[in-house]
């Protein structure tokens, strides 16, 4: 099982202002905190900008904007009408690259988290990305939000986990691409990788 010292650094925004390929990996073992409540990251995807499966592939767009700006900022879209979904954008300014943040092992905050999700399963509490914005009560409200700055905080992780690869779930466009990142051996992702 994962853990992240109290005492692990903060990640700050700097850290995003590098290729979505390289800050999705480093992702999986830290912590993400909302409010106060979540937990580790154990699964995440990136979404590179000339890539068609992301969303500022065609252009930039209402929905879209917070990509196209600085690094390290939550970018917050609605999947399919009904699911929250967070993303830390990557990479300099305008490139529009971010990671989607898959799924956490709740570790603060668990009874909150029960009460927003209506599920007792700890391993269904945050195991899918509109799960995971419902259980640490993330909307539209933090869409732009710097993820260095409350209600976020973020930790490094403190070791360097076994992470395993594996072609996004979901989409129908660049679906091969081996961009989902996963902690290996976790109860908590939101679908195994293959062997």
């Amino acid at each position: 099982m994962p853990t992240t010292a109290q005492g692990s650094a903060k990640i700050r925004r700097s850290f995003f202002d590098r290729s979505v390929h390289e800050v999705a990996p480093e992702l999986i073992g830290a912590t993400l905190m909302v409010d106060g409540i979540g937990g580790v990251i154990v699964e995440v995807e990136a979404y590179h900008h000339t890539d068609p499966a992301a969303h500022s592939y065609n252009g930039q767009t209402e929905r879209n904007g917070v990509m196209f700006g600085p690094p390290g900022m939550a970018y917050v879209y609605r999947s399919y009408g009904i699911h929250w979904c967070l993303n830390f954008v990557c990479e300099a300014a305008g490139s529009a690259s971010a990671v989607l943040i898959r799924a956490i092992e709740p570790t603060e905050g668990l009874a909150k988290m029960r009460r927003r999700r209506a599920v007792p399963d700890v391993r269904a509490l945050c195991s899918g990305p509109g799960k995971l914005c419902q259980a640490l009560g993330v909307s539209i409200k933090h869409n732009g939000l710097a993820l260095d700055r409350p209600p976020f905080e973020l930790r490094a992780r403190t070791g360097k986990p076994e992470i395993v690869v594996g072609p996004r779930i979901g989409i129908t466009k660049a679906v091969d691409e081996p961009w989902r990142y996963g902690l290996k051996g976790s109860r908590f992702l939101s679908k195994g990788f293959k062997s």
